[in-house]
């Protein structure tokens, strides 16, 4: 099915959200250059002076209090309501990924070798209109918003750097409830989606280093050669999900890099190996990080090889509350309208860094649709693609979403 170009006609909707869409309609022209200028000069990690101080200008005149971060290049927004009561976290990433534009879009990347292909820049544009937006009804909140603006996404541990620095604290009192959205050019523009459980994987990135003996490729028997017992190695590790882990825990293993050797005559000493361990529940993922090292090591043995295996950190399950995203559904449906709400069927197998906001506060994260008009969703440039384009049609879905979410939070 093709997409078509999402209506931008008001919302009967639930009282509660009246001209809710409507109000982040009209600030279409904010939320869209904001997002182009951050889209034509990305930054890369937890370092984001440029980006950092776009948000803060984006800020000024909405009366939050704003905090910039001591060792990342965050930002956070605290907006008190007229009354006491209960404080919402809001999120939005902004960093990029090193990667080359090449969509031909006039608002392009003007920086080589950075890109905003995985829709941070849309999602800081949201939250600051939602931030806007909310600004114009502190009448009707009955407690704190945060927003937070957190860099390092993209496997540099960002939220866990701002949760160090007090995001949870910012208002005074402990966050209650959280949300972050994610665009995706895989749905239908406007399109939200969530579900309630796992809803991305954890993951950890690990490297084996196989190490025998050099020596000429004509006499292999006088070497230890490292390359068959690598290539083992990646043949046993798929065998290992199958007979470790029930088919009913999704556990991934990737081999996404090998590396040996400097010529067709030379047996190397050492070979690297290179891949991703991606899991649903966190039981899964630690009976494969002890079982991949045992695996490696005891193949490299039988070929006369040492191995070293290194793993990092990697990000745990995303996992939504389940009455969050429940209400999450409800409340979108009335603020954007049911049509534009769905269940997502099934977890995504990549990784977010919101999962450790998630481990201390109920919350959801959910999917926001951004095909471009006249395109199958199937057939659309993914994100992380060099090609990937966002439908700028569906931000107002995404700022009137966020701005539903604490309103009912705080009504």
């Amino acid at each position: 099915m093709t997409t078509q170009a999402v209506s931008t006609s008001p919302r009967a909707g639930d009282p509660r959200f009246g001209g809710l869409f409507d109000a982040a309609h009209a600030l279409q022209p904010k939320t869209v250059a904001l997002r182009r200028q951050l889209h034509t000069h990305p930054e890369l990690g937890l370092d984001l002076p440029r980006t950092q101080a776009a948000v803060v200008a984006a800020l000024q005149g909405t009366g939050l209090r704003l905090h910039t971060g001591k060792n990342v290049s965050s930002v956070v927004g605290v907006l008190e309501g007229e009354r006491p009561g209960p404080t919402v976290l809001l999120r939005g990433d902004m960093d990029a990924l090193p990667l080359q534009e090449d969509t031909g879009l006039a608002y392009a990347s003007e920086v080589d070798g950075a890109m905003h292909s995985c829709g941070h820049d849309t999602h800081v544009a949201m939250l600051a209109s939602a931030a806007r937006l909310l600004s114009e009804r502190r009448a009707d909140l009955a407690g704190q918003v945060v927003f937070m603006f957190q860099p390092g996404e993209e496997g540099f541990y960002g939220a866990r750097y701002m949760i160090e620095e007090g995001v949870l604290e910012a208002a005074g009192r402990p966050v209650e409830r959280a949300l972050a959205l994610h665009i995706t050019s895989k749905e239908t523009s406007g399109m939200l989606r969530c579900r309630p459980g796992p809803m991305m994987a954890s993951a950890n990135s690990f490297t084996v280093i196989v190490t025998g003996k050099g020596g000429h490729a004509s006499n292999p028997s006088d070497a230890i050669d490292p390359v068959p017992a690598a290539a083992a190695m990646v043949g046993a590790l798929q065998t290992l999900v199958t007979r470790r882990i029930s088919v009913f825990e999704p556990t991934v293993v990737t081999i996404a890099k090998i590396a040996a050797g400097t010529t067709s005559n030379i047996i190397p000493e050492t070979a690297e190996l290179q891949g991703t361990l991606r899991t649903l529940s966190e039981a899964a993922r630690a009976t494969m990080l002890a079982e991949i090292p045992k695996v490696c090591t005891q193949i490299g043995a039988a070929h006369g090889c040492t191995v070293e295996f290194t793993v990092d950190a990697g990000y745990p399950v995303t996992i939504n509350d389940d009455a969050v995203a429940a209400q999450l559904q409800e409340i979108a449906a009335a603020a954007v309208g049911p049509n534009h709400v769905g269940l997502m069927p099934n977890p995504l197998m990549g990784a977010e860094d919101f999962s450790y906001v998630l481990q201390r506060v109920p919350g959801a994260m959910a999917f926001l649709g951004a095909c471009p008009p006249g395109v199958d969703p199937a057939e659309a440039a993914p994100n992380h693609s060099n090609r990937v384009h966002f439908d700028e049609a569906a931000l107002p879905y995404g700022v009137a979403t966020y701005a539903a979410f604490a309103l009912d939070a705080l009504r």
